[in-house]
This record gives C-alpha cells, structure tokens and sequence, in this order.
C-alpha cells in the first residue's frame, strides 16, 4: 500500500482529510442547524459521517407480521455507499474537505475532485467507475465498507426506487462531484412491499396505504414548509409536547404555537385530550 494511503488509515498524515457534516433548515445553506467536523482515519470517517446522518434523519415504522420495523426515509446502505465512494474517489490532492449536508428536501454529499476523463453521471448509473485512489479502494474492500467497483451507483439507484423516492442526482460540478439523495416530506416509510405479502386482502392494504399517502403528498404540497414539517412529525408522535416538537425540527416554542394554532384553524390539526395528556390529530382532508 503507498505511504500516503497507509498513513490517511492510521491518521499520520501530515494533513489528513476532514469530513464536515452540517444540517441546514431549509433548502439552502442560509440557516445552519447543527454541524460537526470529523476529524479521524479515513476508515473511522466512513462510520461516524454515516452515523451523524441517520441521528438527523427522521424515522418511521411498518410492522412485519407481530413485529415492528423501524424504518428511516433514506436508504441506510445508500448514505453508507455514498460516504464510503466519496472518502474512496476524491482527490487528495485538492484542498477542501468532503461535505455532507442535510436539507429539508435532500442529503447532499459532495467531494473534491471530478469525474474522470471518461466517466459521466450516465456510465455511473450503469456501473462504470474509474478508482482514483486504488489503495484506499483495495483497504476500504478489506474492510468491507464497499463492494466491486461500480456497484455502488446501481444499488443506490435501485434502492431509492424502491423507497419510493425521487431518483439521485450526480452533478459534476467543475473540480467537484455532488450527489443529492432526495427526502420525501411525510412519507418516511418505503413504499417497497413485504415479499411475503402475497394474499389478496394484503395487497388491498397496500393499495390503500398508497393511495393515503398520496393523498398526503397533495394536501402537503398547500402548505407551508414549516407546516409541513410539523404535520409529518405529529403523525409519527402525536403525543409530544410543543416544546418536543420545537426541538425536533429546530424552531422556536413561540413559533410552534403560531403555527399548530394556523394549522387547527385551517383544519389540518386537531387538539384532543388535555393540555397535559392528550395527543395530536393530523386530519387528510
């Protein structure tokens, strides 16, 4: 293994790469939420990048015969994927840090270096793939945080589709490479079903979940982001206070109020139970 590869793994390089991660709350990086630097081996980098990200992204549930699934509304092996080619194909030589951004609509992961000569965003969707770094490549293959070369692009390609989401997007910016994996506001359960859901009343169920889902994605679609973002929290924890939901999606208390106030009297929202004890109801027109 080359001196520089074998010293990024055990972090005695003379400037070892960092990862930044940050959250931002809205579409653009006007507003910071949160944000961490990563500062480790490369292999290290792979797994904490991975974990900062699935502690911001919402969860859901479905439930798999008597046992309950969580479920998060990106694709886990995706995010990992992503991160492990981004710390794998980047150009070393480059200033800057890989950035792993998360915002309402997307998780964007960008790294320095672009495409080179011979690859475009459409041979990586069919898995071509050129290695920039064959050290890290063959380390990172002994370790298992990535697989052949060029199959990394199609599964995540697959897997989102299977989620049901918008398809990724790789942009190749000139010296940099970004790839959008794009959220589903209110939908953060895959609508990819149980294989071992075959009867008829099963698929019907399916049928129908779908549609309501739907339905939810048009209702959304009026409302403000701020709004939305409150509805889609609710209807997994309608239980939680206003001061929980406040800290959950990063808005003041203040802010909360007006907004599940606007909400109710639009009819989107209703109050039931006590102050203390009850619980919130989202209503699908």
């Amino acid at each position: 293994m080359p001196t520089y590869a074998y010293a990024m793994l055990t972090h005695q390089a003379d400037y070892p790469p960092v990862v930044q991660c940050a959250v931002f709350k809205t579409e653009d990086r006007a507003v910071f939420v949160d944000k961490r630097e990563i500062d480790a081996p490369v292999q290290e980098q792979v797994e904490k990048a991975y974990q900062y990200v699935l502690e911001k992204i919402n969860m859901g549930a479905r439930l798999q015969g008597v046992y309950r699934q969580d479920i998060y509304e990106l694709p886990p092996d995706s995010i990992r994927e992503l991160i492990a080619n981004a710390l794998v194909h980047r150009n070393y030589l480059e200033p800057g840090a890989i950035q792993i951004s998360l915002f309402s609509d997307r998780l964007e992961v960008t790294s320095p270096g672009g495409l080179m000569r011979g690859v475009t965003p459409e041979k990586m969707k069919e898995g071509f793939s050129k290695v920039r770094n064959r050290a890290l490549a063959h380390a990172f293959a002994y370790m298992n945080l990535i697989e052949n070369w060029g199959s990394g692009f199609p599964r995540i390609f697959r897997d989102c589709r299977d989620y049901g989401l918008k398809e990724p997007e790789i942009i190749d910016f000139d010296g940099d490479l970004r790839v959008n994996l794009y959220r589903s506001i209110g939908q953060n359960v895959p609508r990819k079903t149980d294989q071992t859901q075959t009867k008829t009343n099963q698929t019907q169920k399916t049928d129908q979940t779908r549609k309501t889902n739907q339905t939810k994605t048009k209702v959304f679609a009026e409302l403000k982001e701020k709004e939305k973002n409150i509805l889609a929290y609710l209807q997994k924890r309608p239980d939680s206070t206003q001061q929980e939901l406040a800290e959950a999606i990063s808005l003041t208390l203040s802010t909360i109020k007006y907004y599940t106030k606007r909400l109710q009297e639009k009819g989107y929202l209703e109050r039931r139970g006590t102050h203390r004890s009850g619980e919130w109801h989202v209503i699908i027109k």
